[in-house]
């Protein structure tokens, strides 16, 4: 691996501070050295003039990467799997080209061998983040129902995804509501036992809710449509440029209720956002009763990923289905 000092990039050593900690002179070495890398292997042959830790979500490191040519976002994890990144890259591009939905432009995906060990990650364009009120919501919406218009003949995807650090075994399916059942919640339900997550009365109470599943969510009655599949309020952008982009998708062809349950979780997406989306793809009028069981699957994401501060909504949406098995 190629070395690079400091002095050459044009970064101070002594004022390179990280979200958590001061960087050691080495630990900054280290860093020029695998971003400088990262950028060789992505086409990305310019003079580092600044490095800068960013937000990069709740799994990733990120930086901002200014060069003498352009400015790049770069993500990274040690841990993960090398088709990770290829699998956001490509889930993007798709995302872009079936649905005409601007996305941050991807150079490339990098794998380095460091002294620390194996790193992997994407590098992107840098997109300077705008305030999302007014028309961003406006475009958001436009964007996600230009999204749900595209159609397949089945549910699922033909190949597996993440939802954060978690994989996703997909397949098609011609009954949405037998994909949602044993690739969505039993997987998760399936992980959280693994995981010692998922005490004997919840367990329990989610077989019972997963053989009652039909009672609520649609068999073939609806149409596989192309969903993001991880739409909260941080996987989406706005610049000053009047754009929005989409970002960190988990994609599968879905019932759209699925993408909208999830906006109305944890907020961040205003009255504008939904009266635009549903004046052009209204909602059904039992779309209120399925809402927390799609909800639900996203809980189940991150009990699995942050712990139990989740397990009490995962229960209550249990018990308003299910009730105690027990009693």
């Amino acid at each position: 691996m190629v070395m690079f000092s400091p002095t050459d990039l044009q970064i101070s050593v002594n004022q390179f501070v990280t979200e958590w900690r001061i960087l050691r002179r080495k630990d900054v070495l280290q860093l020029v050295s695998w971003i400088k890398e990262a950028l060789l292997q992505t086409g990305c042959d310019a003079s580092i003039r600044d490095i800068q830790h960013v937000s990069g979500g709740d799994i990733n490191e990120a930086f901002y990467v200014k060069t003498n040519n352009y400015d790049y976002f770069i993500k990274s994890h040690e841990k993960m799997p090398p088709d990770f990144f290829t699998i956001e890259k490509e889930s993007l591009e798709f995302i872009h080209l079936e649905a005409n939905i601007p996305i941050p432009e991807a150079y490339g995906v990098f794998n380095i061998d460091t002294k620390c060990g194996k790193r992997s990650g994407l590098v992107m364009k840098w997109i300077a983040p705008e305030p999302r009120q007014g028309k961003y919501q406006e475009m958001l919406a436009n964007g996600i129902a230009n999204l749900h218009r595209v159609t397949h003949t089945a549910f699922g995807y033909n190949k597996d995804t993440y939802i954060g650090t978690i994989l996703q075994h997909n397949e098609w399916c011609e009954n949405w509501c037998d994909f949602y059942a044993s690739k969505r919640l039993l997987s998760q339900t399936e992980l959280a036992v693994r995981n010692g997550k998922m005490p004997l009365k919840r367990r329990k109470m989610m077989d019972h809710l997963l053989a009652r599943l039909h009672e609520w969510i649609p068999t073939t009655t609806v149409t596989p449509r192309l969903l993001h599949g991880d739409l909260w309020s941080g996987n989406w952008l706005s610049d000053s440029e009047n754009k929005i982009y989409l970002i960190d998708p988990s994609i599968l062809f879905g019932h759209r209720e699925m993408e909208i349950a999830y906006t109305e979780l944890f907020g961040g997406f205003n009255e504008l956002f939904y009266s635009v989306y549903t004046a052009q793809l209204p909602l059904d009028q039992e779309y209120p009763t399925r809402r927390p069981l799609y909800q639900l699957f996203y809980l189940l994401v991150h009990l699995n990923t942050f712990g139990e501060r989740y397990g009490s909504q995962i229960d209550s949406i249990l018990n308003h289905y299910i009730g105690d098995p027990s009693s």
